[in-house]
């Protein structure tokens, strides 16, 4: 049992156990994205999915709507709309995600399947197999940030409720529908259960989904930047090959002609391999685009909506909601800009790889290489915008542009 609870920790970094560390948490929602498990999912967790599921749909999208566009709409309290809107509105993100995991599910599983070969076929305990160990260590880290962030903010949310001295629910001016009055025995009771299940539901899903794809992206970022490390010193490894071929204490007579094919036949090796795992990646980046590009787009959509009503319900009244939309908008740029710069740092190394040495065959290889390494990796949402920090900083901009246009005529 500790043996297995102690592979979600950074001692187990390799891409093989991260990928069952979140293929195990999407169990639960019954969604199965790694070829590797045969047995069928236990019943037990399609009854805990369809169970948080419903109290997520009645509470944050039946009971939203209604509270929101009809209730507020009577009473004129402002405020309390913009709060529970933002909720409904950041809540959808989970449910969003895991709609587009399943439609895409055989891909999806294409796609850990092809991570999943290509790290089999790195030699163990090389300088190649360390350094992406080094990066995806990092990587974990990062997954391991937001998947406690996340989590520990449902958990802050609903405990807050629990605490306070005497009965509160999540949100006290959230009214439920057909749950009236609200703070009286049984009425109190099922709406705190069925806001917490939506709690769980809107925490579980994002965490464990954007983890998923942190590790895979992550492993990208990590095969790209060894990459890099093997063509800054793929010149010198030749060398080194070629003397250590040599036998002890001989003393190096072979004729220039000889020596320069044993070492350039070692540096045509090692470019082949380079061309092959490039490509491999950016075959695997292409089919993530493909699956999530959309996903992206309206999680950015939503959590734009979200922010800016959470701003204009007070950050007094939506300090705990906020760091849930932020993180996800932060992470989904962080893991496209490490991305993005680790190509650009292969690209950068194709350049320095002192090529100028190699033979005219080998010459060739490299500026293939180099025409594929310019076409640099990105994640995109919907194709529109590029994942990158300039893409958060848009992002923050045009929601605080938004929100003083919206509260100056609140006012």
């Amino acid at each position: 049992m500790w043996s297995t609870i102690k592979k979600f920790g950074l001692g187990y970094c390799d891409l093989s156990t991260m990928l069952w560390n979140v293929s195990f948490m999407l169990r639960a929602l019954t969604l199965n994205i790694d070829s590797r498990y045969t047995k069928r999912i236990p019943f037990i967790f399609y009854i805990f999915t369809a169970v948080i599921a419903t109290c997520y749909f009645y509470v944050y999208l039946i009971s939203m709507v209604w509270f929101v566009f009809w209730r507020c709409r009577e009473t004129g309290d402002t405020i309390a709309a913009m709060i529970v809107f933002s909720l409904g509105i950041a809540s959808e993100i989970g449910a969003c995600k895991l709609f587009f995991m399943f439609l895409y599910k055989d891909v999806v599983r294409k796609i850990v399947d092809g991570y999943l070969a290509c790290d089999a076929t790195i030699t163990k305990g090389s300088r190649f197999s360390e350094n992406v160990i080094k990066t995806l260590k990092m990587v974990k880290r990062r997954a391991m940030i937001f998947w406690v962030v996340i989590i520990g903010n449902g958990f802050i949310y609903i405990t807050k409720a629990i605490v306070l001295p005497g009965r509160h629910l999540m949100e006290d001016a959230f009214i439920l529908l057909g749950l009236e009055p609200t703070f009286e025995s049984p009425n109190y009771e099922i709406s705190f259960l069925l806001s917490a299940g939506g709690v769980i539901f809107t925490c579980y899903l994002p965490a464990n989904i954007t983890a998923f794809l942190i590790v895979i992206i992550g492993y990208t970022e990590a095969t790209m930047l060894a990459l890099s490390e093997e063509l800054l010193n793929l010149w010198d490894d030749a060398q080194t090959f070629y003397e250590s071929s040599l036998p002890d204490n001989a003393v190096d007579i072979t004729p220039i002609a000889d020596k320069d094919k044993v070492i350039n036949d070692y540096i045509k090796q090692k470019l082949h391999e380079v061309v092959r795992i490039h490509t491999i990646n950016l075959e695997l980046i292409r089919q993530i685009e493909y699956v999530f590009r959309d996903a992206i787009a309206v999680e950015f959509m939503l959590l734009i909506a979200g922010l800016i009503a959470e701003l204009l319900g007070g950050l007094e009244n939506t300090y705990i909601e906020m760091p849930y939309a932020l993180m996800q908008v932060a992470m989904d740029c962080l893991t496209g800009q490490r991305m993005m710069d680790a190509s650009l740092r292969f690209e950068n190394a194709v350049y320095d790889c002192k090529w100028e040495n190699f033979s005219v065959t080998n010459k060739k290889t490299v500026m293939l290489i180099l025409q594929n390494a310019q076409k640099t990796m990105v994640l995109s949402a919907g194709g529109v915008t590029t994942l990158s920090f300039n893409c958060l900083m848009s992002v923050l901009k045009s929601i605080y542009s938004a929100y003083t246009a919206l509260r100056s005529t609140m006012t």
